[in-house]
């Protein structure tokens, strides 16, 4: 082989990996856009369910409040009873 043919051999090579090399950074990198894009996605989401945790946290402290206010109520109202001679 002369010169000329072993450079243009050299240079196909050259120029077919950097084909490969750019497809593959390519598809790194829509593999690492679609990665982030899922983050942030899964991110979201769990934030939205932080916000309904918290939402139902505070209901259920608001439940137990108005239980114990029932309790007291109905503490008070057997005491009356018993008081006007009746049966609790």
């Amino acid at each position: 082989m002369d010169a000329t043919t072993l450079g243009s051999v050299l240079a196909l090579v050259g120029v077919l990996s950097g084909t490969v090399v750019a497809y593959l950074g390519k598809r790194g990198e829509n593999a690492n856009a679609r990665m982030n894009s899922e983050m942030d996605q899964i991110q979201e989401e769990r934030d939205g369910l932080r916000t309904q945790l918290a939402d139902r946290d505070k209901r259920i402290a608001e439940l137990l409040e108005q239980r114990l206010t029932d309790q007291v109520e109905l503490a008070r109202l057997r005491v009356q009873i018993i008081e006007m001679g009746g049966q609790p």
